[in-house]
């Protein structure tokens, strides 16, 4: 794959003293359009309002930081307006009309993520302002926008001639916005740090998971999305998307490493990644990432609405599924490199098995009467180690790996 995968970060679009708007661009992250895929984000400061608008893109938005208040018209619906925060996800179908509000001192941040494949620019979200100085009223004639609006000339030319606004103003402190309801949250909003965890790896990792199951709307637009979480040191073990999808990721806060291997076990994307950079993994590539000893943290659209991935090392991982006879042909044929992985393994496993083997054995065989169940003593379980990587069997050195569902805690492999 000849496409620059390399993570990068948003570059300003527009703004001013209400807040700004960023996007990432296809011309500096090509898989941006390989992908149709879009990604933007929206920074508001206090009283900071982001004028209606629709999309030409499904998307999803994820609150990245601060508290504000959302204005939110699905097509044939009423006005929902909802108090958003911190950990809100919401699945913004194509013809939803919204706005965005920041009433507190703290910037209210905003990520977009969504599909452009039936966008006027493949790779990039089109907003269509309602108001503004580029609002849609303008470019009608007065006499459409009077009899469309049932409004007088004269104040048809006032309106469409005192806009001052672009995209994104700054309202006064006087100005009362719409209260949001708790009620009108329900199907429209989930809040990923709150909702409860599909994975919860102890010492290793959390992941929530967007589907059509918590977020019904998210399959109106064909994406899935997922919240993770690692602590430091920590592993997410190598994996793929087996249903064609796409990962979309975004750096939330921390920072680490990633290696993406693609066809032919070619390693494509080897880099650090840090808080506030994008990246994208191309369909069946196999993902793993490392976190610093600060922890890592990432919000992920996945372009299916309920996304299936497989692991290839853990608990769950295929390796394991794989039968005996399969995992005695594999082979490492350099000897320098297959005597380091299986003294890397047996330093793990050895020193485990060894405090299991004498705290238990005699419990075990006291309880049980048969002494069968824990036949193998520790240099037992190094000779077989040793035959490691040999194909069937073979005189060698030592392994192990200890690793639990997608996540290894520090050390894991």
């Amino acid at each position: 794959m000849d496409l620059d995968l390399t993570p990068k970060l948003a570059k300003k679009v527009y703004g001013g003293n209400g807040g700004s708007y960023f996007s990432w661009s296809p011309s500096e992250l090509p898989m941006l359009r390989e992908g149709n895929i879009g990604a933007a984000k929206l920074a508001l400061e206090k009283n900071g309002f982001a004028l209606p608008r629709y999309s030409d893109s499904h998307k999803v938005a994820y609150v990245l930081q601060g508290n504000g208040v959302a204005g939110i018209v699905l097509p044939e619906s009423e006005e929902k307006v909802i108090a958003i925060k911190k950990g809100d996800a919401m699945a913004l179908p194509f013809g939803t009309v919204t706005w965005w509000f920041n009433k507190e001192d703290t910037e209210l941040v905003v990520l977009f993520m969504g599909d452009t494949s039936k966008a006027h620019k493949t790779g990039e979200f089109t907003d269509f302002f309602l108001t503004g100085t580029n609002g849609l009223m303008t470019g009608f004639s007065t006499e459409f926008v009077c009899r469309a609006w049932d409004l007088d000339e004269k104040v048809v030319k006032s309106l469409v001639t005192t806009q001052t606004g672009s995209g994104i103003v700054r309202l006064g402190d006087n100005i009362k916005m719409p209260e949001p309801k708790k009620e009108h949250r329900n199907g429209l909003a989930l809040n990923c740090e709150e909702a409860p965890l599909d994975i919860d790896i102890k010492n290793g990792g959390r992941v929530v998971v967007l589907n059509t199951k918590n977020l019904p709307l998210v399959g109106e637009g064909g994406l899935g999305a997922d919240l993770v979480r690692i602590d430091g040191g920590s592993m997410c073990s190598p994996g793929f998307s087996c249903d064609s999808a796409l990962q979309v990721t975004y750096i939330v806060r921390g920072s680490g490493r990633v290696e993406v291997v693609g066809a032919d076990g070619k390693r494509i994307l080897e880099t650090t990644l840090k808080a506030g950079c994008l990246f994208i993994v191309p369909r069946f590539c196999v993902v793993s990432k490392i976190a610093s000893p600060d922890g890592m943290e990432w919000f992920s659209i996945i372009t299916t609405p309920n996304p299936i991935f497989t692991n290839l090392a853990g608990k769950t991982g295929v390796w394991k599924a794989l039968c005996p006879q399969k995992q005695s042909s594999w082979v490492v044929p350099d000897s320098k490199l297959r005597d380091e992985i299986k003294v890397s393994v047996a330093k793990k496993l050895v020193p485990a098995y060894r405090e299991f083997y004498a705290k238990y054995r005699t419990v075990v065989r006291k309880e049980i009467g048969k002494e069968a169940l824990v036949r193998f003593a520790p240099d037992d379980l190094g000779n077989y180690l040793s035959d490691l990587f040999y194909g069937t069997g073979g005189p060698g050195s030592v392994s192990s790996n200890s690793s639990t569902s997608s996540f290894s805690s520090k050390g894991g492999h």
